[in-house]
């Protein structure tokens, strides 16, 4: 774990903010191979080769053998214990803030073109927002599971788990039970558990006490609040009237759009409009992934992850791949 430390911030809440941001680097030497950004999600942290070990790693899809993979903490995640400042003050942050901070550790690094940024549900909303500070930033990005604004259903969602965080005796544990029930889907949890019992209650009451419990050992009551409250406030055309098609105008990024189409939280529907809005006047695809999963789908269906993502990365970076064999030849 590596950490850069960005003085006085500017937040657009208009205060500054003293930030440390950790990081990991995995694979190739920094500056000898592509570089791979891989964004986490809402609970998860920048070991990206622990929590998605089947797509990154030696030989995997995401090849360390073969590119420079950089994963950073959001700060005050609770992975980062230099954060406490930070996750005490949440509202006077937004997730452009985190992307602002993120941008500027990367520049500290000497990155300055990253070829294929890759991020689930807020790890993906942060793609866009890093975008819309840095159009130049990325050749290629991949948000799955995610979008470039807070709906009306996603802010609804955080504002229930914001009120249980504030009135609960058990914050943390009913907030994770009633987040999945939207992570899920109803026909995943009908065909996980079908009604069935476990001694003398419900097996998908049991599921759901495992996550809550889970999630109280491995995470802390600020972090979760401050990850929740950045969630809701994410809006990658914020500085373009709302227009995300102008923000993209400005950029030459490729963005490639995975999203899940049981997905009940960052809602296929919306990826689809994204696509036809963008479509013949900026470089778009669509991909969708079939499951009975919902949201949490990218984080169980592997296979179908791996597909689309080998796809995207042999179509994008093939060029950088020739240039990698002649260099190691």
């Amino acid at each position: 774990m590596k950490y850069i430390y960005l003085q006085d911030l500017q937040l657009r809440s208009g205060k500054k903010q003293n930030i440390s941001v950790s990081y990991q680097i995995f694979g190739r030497e920094l500056h000898s191979a592509p570089i791979i950004l891989v964004n986490h999600a809402l609970t998860g942290n920048s070991s990206v080769t622990d929590w998605w070990s089947p797509i990154v790693g030696a030989g995997k899809t995401i090849d360390l053998d073969q590119f420079t993979v950089l994963a950073l903490d959001i700060p005050g995640n609770g992975f980062d214990s230099n954060t406490e400042h930070l996750i005490y003050n949440y509202q006077d942050f937004c997730l452009a803030d985190v992307a602002l901070a993120f941008a500027k550790a990367i520049e500290s690094l000497k990155i300055y073109t990253i070829d294929l940024g890759v991020g689930g549900s807020i790890g993906g909303a942060l793609l866009w927002e890093i975008l819309a500070i840095r159009p130049k930033l990325f050749k290629t990005i991949v948000p799955i599971a995610a979008d470039w604004k807070a709906t009306d259903w996603l802010m609804a969602c955080c504002h229930v788990q914001e009120t249980i965080l504030s009135n609960s005796n058990k914050p943390l544990q009913t907030a994770r039970q009633h987040a999945m029930t939207f992570y899920r889907s109803p026909q995943g949890l009908k065909n996980k558990f079908n009604r069935e019992v476990e001694g003398e209650d419900f097996q998908v009451k049991a599921w759901l006490n495992f996550h809550g419990t889970s999630l109280e050992k491995r995470f802390v009551l600020p972090s979760y609040r401050l990850l929740n409250h950045l969630l809701w406030n994410t809006d990658a055309s914020r500085n373009y009237y709302g227009k995300i098609e102008q923000m993209v105008a400005v950029s030459d990024t490729r963005i490639e759009l995975i999203a899940i189409d049981s997905d009940g939280f960052f809602l296929a529907s919306e990826d689809q409009q994204t696509y036809e809005l963008l479509k013949g006047e900026h470089e778009i695809d669509y991909h969708e992934i079939k499951s009975l999963h919902g949201h949490d789908a990218f984080l169980i269906e592997h296979d179908q992850v791996s597909q689309i993502l080998s796809k995207i990365i042999i179509n994008q970076l093939n060029l950088s791949l020739v240039d990698l064999s002649a260099a190691v030849l």
